[in-house]
């Protein structure tokens, strides 16, 4: 069973780092997928502990931006093939497993924008240079792709709606996704089932991280879901979202993470 879990970590201080890499570590998913990652003491904490445990980790980010990180305990092929098409290339992380059949993981962090035209045009941008590295990808790789992460957008059919709030480039992305024959695992765990992952000041929910799979990868899924302990122990303000799928795994290239020690006290 090849299990992913995807999270936005919120650009995780040093001193949330820890109990972050607690839960992370006690995880049974072989590939993480972190987004709203930075350059920061946080970050590298965190991502050094795998690297040490001997884990495959690619994490990128330009010029202070808030990026994306994979954390795999299977053997991987990097793909920065696959990244370089992308408007901003360190707000992804891809790769291939070495499991049967292989599969290519693509995680994205997804630019937020409020009404500053700057910010809007390079959301727009991001997600088009998205749907045109999925258009470019060969159909054998698409239907055996699982794509990931913080998108930061809601589709139409959301509950609440949040009318007016939204654009129609943004709404576009679900469509393209369907269009690529990428199935949203929620759905199809879940149907009719609205998932939160983040909320806002006011209480209201939105679900920004998903998890999509290929066309050959759909009728392989056999669980997964919305984990709501990192946000409830405000260990980051989003919920994971998990999915396990039915392939061959070679237990044997599965890299154990010790155990991280809680911290001491004085009393």
């Amino acid at each position: 069973m090849l299990s992913i879990l995807t999270m936005n970590v919120q650009a995780t201080s040093r001193r949330r780092a820890e109990p972050l890499l607690r839960w992370l570590a006690d995880r049974p998913e072989q590939i993480l997928l972190l987004t709203e990652t930075s350059g920061g003491e946080g970050s590298t904490y965190l991502l050094d502990h795998f690297r040490r445990a001997g884990c495959q980790v690619q994490h990128r980010h330009l010029n202070g931006d808030r990026g994306a990180a994979m954390i795999s305990r299977i053997a991987v092929t990097d793909r920065l093939d696959i990244t370089a098409q992308l408007s901003i290339p360190g707000r992804a992380v891809a790769a291939t497993t070495h499991t049967d059949p292989p599969v290519t993981v693509l995680g994205v962090y997804v630019p937020s924008s409020d009404r500053a035209p700057a910010k809007v045009a390079r959301k727009r941008t991001f997600l088009a240079s998205l749907v045109d590295t999925l258009d470019r990808m060969p159909d054998h790789e698409k239907a055996h792709l699982v794509l990931g992460g913080d998108y930061n957008v809601i589709p139409r059919d959301h509950q609440p709606p949040y009318p007016g709030v939204w654009r129609p480039f943004e709404y576009d992305l679900f469509d393209a996704l369907a269009a690529a024959n990428l199935t949203d695992t929620h759905a199809r765990l879940a149907p009719g089932n609205q998932a939160h992952s983040w909320y806002g000041r006011n209480g209201n929910g939105y679900r920004f991280d998903y998890l999509h799979v290929g066309r050959e990868l759909r009728d392989r899924i056999r669980g997964g879901g919305y984990l709501h302990e990192p946000r409830e122990q405000r260990l980051t303000d989003h919920a994971a979202v998990t999915v396990d799928l039915d392939l061959t795994v070679d237990m044997h290239d599965v890299f154990a993470v010790p155990p991280v020690a809680a911290p001491q006290t004085l009393f």
